[in-house]
């Protein structure tokens, strides 16, 4: 296992030492860390695809495709409800967070115009909850946030798993948070790829199991 250090700070002749050492080990760290790996061992950065078009009907809300252009001159002509918005990339420039008016824009203070972003409509959450899945199996369901009483549908989230395995769009090891909303129905909030994620509850076993089962799923993919 290979832990915490920025592989993207590696001397060139460094590289085919470390390369060969990525290649048998398993990489746990942040995500700098992760992708500094992934670029040592030549393989692509995975795109976020935090809502998958397959489940396009779980989310039970508009989303759509912006920039933070878009969203200054939205704001600047206050004449629209509140939304959320967090940036497309990898190398998140800003925390996800509601932009209401003007005021919110220093959030996105120094960030370029044209960085591309996802946006969708602002909903109520009475619970969330983060679940763990490897090889398309639940491994865990985890409250992280709002009423513990209030439980997601089981059911839903089954389906949903389901049906990203059948689409194709589904990792070895991921999570897929879910919530449900005032009006009681259990929605997809966003899913992440399990290479860098951090742990609500779920054991090590089972942790390990997804990140691992993850990086192979990464390493197969390499160019070397």
């Amino acid at each position: 296992m290979v832990n915490g250090n920025s592989f993207g700070s590696l001397k060139p002749l460094q590289n085919k030492k470390t390369r060969k050492n990525l290649q048998v080990a398993l990489v746990v760290g942040n995500l700098p860390c992760i992708l500094g790996a992934l670029k040592q061992l030549n393989i692509p950065w995975p795109e976020p695809n935090d809502y998958p078009i397959c489940l396009q009907d779980c989310l039970h809300r508009r989303t759509w495709q912006s920039t933070v252009s878009d969203l200054s001159i939205r704001l600047e002509k206050g004449d629209y409800p509140a939304i959320f918005a967090k940036p497309c990339s990898r190398r998140k420039q800003f925390t996800g967070a509601i932009f209401q008016s003007e005021v919110d824009l220093a959030q996105v203070s120094g960030v370029s115009k044209y960085e591309p972003l996802i946006c969708s409509e602002v909903v109520n959450w009475r619970s969330e909850y983060r679940v763990y899945v490897v090889r398309s199996q639940i491994r865990g369901i985890h409250h992280y946030e709002g009423d513990p009483l209030v439980q997601v549908n089981r059911d839903t989230v089954e389906k949903a798993i389901c049906i990203l395995r059948e689409s194709g769009e589904a990792y070895a090891g991921y999570t897929i948070d879910f919530g449900v909303l005032d009006s009681g129905k259990t929605a997809l909030i966003e899913m992440n790829d399990g290479f860098a994620i951090g742990a609500y509850g779920i054991s090590a076993q089972d942790y390990t199991d997804m990140i691992l089962a993850r990086w192979e799923e990464l390493l197969s993919q390499s160019k070397t």
